[in-house]
């Protein structure tokens, strides 16, 4: 392209030398007469026809736009040459004497004025607008500022050139330079106030110039009609216009985003550009009839006609404010619907939830208006995920949402505020919110019938009714009450309404996130934190080969604490990994006195969450712990408790295995449940498996669990993996679990978690221990 540019930049001087010479070989070699009109003649129908060619085969190179303005204009020049070869034909008395065949002239300046409407469609505005309005303004803009440049010729020129001539010029005469001059005005119009590239431009500016060259050709025969063969301007204007249109398509083309290229902004000369010459033309004929002089009928026609066309312009313009402002306004309510709407469920999300809290309790204040906030969370929705999909999950709760928007009264907020999250702030039927709360339970315990699954989802709701002395009340503390409430509710065994009851004080329903946060700040074990132990047994002969720490919590506001619902706050609030480091660190402490209790030294399983594995701080954290109390790094057992994704599984395997060369274990947590499944078999070092107790469940479906607990077995004994079977709480189950070959059991059966001191040798009832003796002798017959 950019010698495609240097090239036409070359062949201007060299197109205007041509033409010069060609002027001049005119004035000075061809006799003057019918041989000097003959000879400038056949210069223009050669002209306009090899332009016509040159603009025909380039148009064969282009596409799309540029393909049919070069056809437009090739097809314009055609026309044009064949009304010179006409006059070459018929005489030379033509020109003086324009006839109703002249008007095939027209055929140039209509097929151009059609390019650059196309030309104009293609070029980007800064403001974008419809095509065709857009367009109808470019042409008002042009007819008035042309009209405009004519009135003020007309005013300024003393002594009425037409007067001079002596005679009234024809309609067609007077068309050409009119004509020029609209499609001249349109060209410089496209070049300040569109956006385009170099080349766009460069095609634009010969344009410009050509029509321009035609232009006074076409005045100086309107001036005088009789030298139209013999004025060597004229001549020049008509050699020269067709040149200028053939270099103009013989500029490169648009390169891929060259129309897109971004200009310094022009809106202000859009708008001021078009009423600069009716000003100045306004200035001038004021001042003139202001002195005595008197407006002629010609110039009145014109003031007429750009009243008309000013009223015009007003009307798109107003028109295009009008739908400038209603993009501007439906831009604002679309815009404040994502701010203040969830996009998956369309409920309101937690903004416009906090708005109207705010809103509802500074009523309250002022009014004493009662309010009502009800806080839901779906019990065990992350098992859903697990089971059905991500997907599957956001589409139960869109369909969740509707239920809740269904049994909710209209005019009260129902709010998505995150996950699995919901709220509902009552304000016009506050007194019924237990009842609004029981509906809520109902709905949702209502199977859900998605893609030909049957779903069911319950909830744990939070309610709170603000007190009549609770003045002071803010949005934060109204929902840390709610809070507090569900996981009340949650602790009461789930699928429950229960009322916050703690006062303004606190209480049994107190905050229990803000509590956690403040029992990890300090000194966990001061806050009530504690580390329970539960024994490890291996089927074989009952020994307590191994311990697993627990954190519990006996909060003293709270009391005793569910350790699902603390982990649950702690994974949402990013605690947990302050309740790993404090579990880690008092496992390490008490591994002397394990040794003490069991008389030998034996390992220690501690959890970490799957969340902290590809984060800083768990590697050193665990090997200054092992330091600190000089455990052997053998004793140590980390569990991966995969609640959540492990979200950067590559830096994960290396945190792992660096612990595992230092000497750590690692087992792999509640396999067969949540995210733990073959495949991190295969990705995380690990070394030892336990079994999830869904998978141990042989009460329930025995041959079910029998054939998955084989699989796995046989899976990890092939990985060299030992095998924990957890969930392990009547004799029919460890039974099973030592005939199918697992070596090792945790459960209640073995020992609940208690305190250090409370631990002692694990009582193994007398038909596990028989059935660990019979077990390797069924194998070695089933072999």
């Amino acid at each position: 392209m950019t010698t495609a540019r240097l090239g036409t930049a070359r062949l201007l001087p060299a197109t205007l030398a041509l033409v010069g010479v060609l002027v001049a070989a005119g004035e000075y070699v061809v006799p003057a007469g019918d041989g000097r009109r003959i000879y400038y003649v056949v210069a223009q129908l050669l002209a306009g026809a090899g332009a016509a060619v040159v603009c025909l085969r380039m148009a064969g190179r282009r596409e799309h736009t540029g393909r049919r303005w070069r056809l437009l204009v090739g097809a314009g020049l055609a026309g044009w040459s064949v009304m010179r070869l006409w006059w070459l034909i018929r005489g030379f008395d033509g020109p003086a004497s324009l006839g109703p065949g002249d008007a095939g002239f027209l055929v140039l300046p209509a097929l151009i004025f059609t390019s650059l409407l196309i030309g104009a469609a293609a070029l980007p505005r800064p403001v974008p607008l419809p095509g065709r309005r857009d367009l109808v303004i470019l042409v008002i803009d042009s007819v008035l500022i042309a009209g405009s440049l004519i009135a003020l010729v007309w005013s300024l020129v003393p002594g009425r050139v037409f007067e001079q001539a002596g005679r009234t010029p024809p309609v067609l005469a007077v068309a050409y330079p009119i004509a020029d001059l609209v499609l001249a005005v349109m060209a410089v119009l496209l070049l300040m106030m569109r956006q385009g590239g170099g080349a766009v431009r460069r095609q634009l500016q010969l344009t410009c110039a050509a029509l321009v060259a035609f232009g006074v050709s076409d005045a100086v025969r309107l001036h005088d009609p009789g030298a139209d063969g013999l004025n060597p301007v004229a001549a020049a204007g008509y050699l020269l216009g067709p040149a200028l249109l053939a270099l103009a398509a013989l500029a490169p083309g648009a390169v891929p985003g060259d129309l897109k290229l971004a200009h310094r902004e022009r809106d202000w000369l859009h708008l001021l550009l078009p009423y600069v010459p009716v000003v100045a033309t306004g200035v001038v004929i004021a001042v003139r009839t202001g002195t005595g002089g008197r407006l002629t009928s010609f110039e009145a026609y014109l003031g007429w006609l750009g009243l008309g066309l000013v009223v015009a312009r007003q009307m798109f313009t107003i028109v295009d404010n009008l739908v400038l402002l209603s993009r501007v306004t439906e831009g604002q309510r679309r815009m404040r619907h994502q701010a203040y709407h969830d996009p998956l469920t369309g409920l309101g999300n937690r903004a416009i939830f906090r708005e109207r809290l705010d809103a509802a309790l500074e009523d309250r204040r002022l009014h004493d208006r009662p309010v009502a906030l009800l806080f839901a969370d779906l019990d065990d929705f992350k098992l859903i995920n697990d089971s059905f999909g991500h997907a599957m999950g956001d589409r139960l709760l869109h369909a969740i949402g509707e239920r809740l928007l269904a049994v909710v009264p209209s005019g009260d907020l129902v709010a998505r505020l995150g996950g699995d999250e919901f709220a509902v702030l009552l304000e016009h039927r506050a007194a019924d919110a237990e009842l609004i709360g029981d509906r809520m339970l109902g709905a949702l315990r209502e199977p859900f019938h998605i893609d030909g699954h049957t779903i069911g989802v319950g909830a744990s709701i939070g309610l709170v009714v603000p007190e009549p002395g609770d003045r002071d009340l803010t949005a934060d503390i109204l929902l840390r009450r709610a809070d507090a409430a569900m996981y009340a509710s949650k602790r009461r065994g789930k699928g429950t309404v229960a009322r916050y009851a703690g006062g303004a004080d606190g209480g049994p329903h107190a905050d229990l996130p803000h509590q956690l946060a403040q029992a990890l700040a300090g000194d966990p074990a001061a806050a009530g934190f504690e580390v329970y132990y539960q024994p490890i047994v291996r089927f074989a002969d009952g020994a307590t080969v191994a311990v697993e720490a627990l954190a519990r919590w006996n909060d003293p506001v709270a009391g005793l604490v569910d350790p699902d619902v603390f982990v649950t706050v702690a994974e949402r609030t990013g605690l947990v990994g302050a309740i790993d480091d404090f579990v880690l660190d008092r496992a390490c402490a008490d591994a002397a006195t394990l040794a003490n209790i069991y008389g030998r030294p034996i390992d220690v399983h501690v959890n970490v969450s799957a969340a902290r594995l590809g984060q800083q701080g768990l590697e050193s954290a665990v090997l200054a712990a092992l330091e600190r109390h000089a455990v052997r790094p053998s004793r140590l057992v980390v569990e991966i408790t995969e609640t959540r994704r492990i979200p950067d599984l590559p830096r994960a395997i290396e945190v792992l295995t660096r612990l595992r060369t230092a000497g750590v274990r690692l087992a792999l947590d509640d396999f067969g449940s949540g995210y733990n499944a073959l495949a991190q078999l295969h990705s995380l070092p690990v070394d030892i498996v336990k079994l999830d107790a869904t998978l141990t469940d042989v009460d329930v479906s025995p041959d079910r669990a029998e054939a998955l607990c084989r699989s796995v077995l046989a899976i990890c004994e092939s990985l060299g993996l030992m095998v924990v079977a957890e969930g392990i709480e009547t004799v029919t189950r460890a039974h099973a679990m030592a005939d199918l070959g697992c070596p090792l059991g945790q459960g209640y059966l073995f020992g609940q978690p208690v305190p250090p001191q409370r631990l002692g040798a694990a009582v193994i009832p007398a038909q596990v221990n028989r059935a660990a003796h019979v077990a390797p002798a069924h194998r070695a017959a089933r072999r």
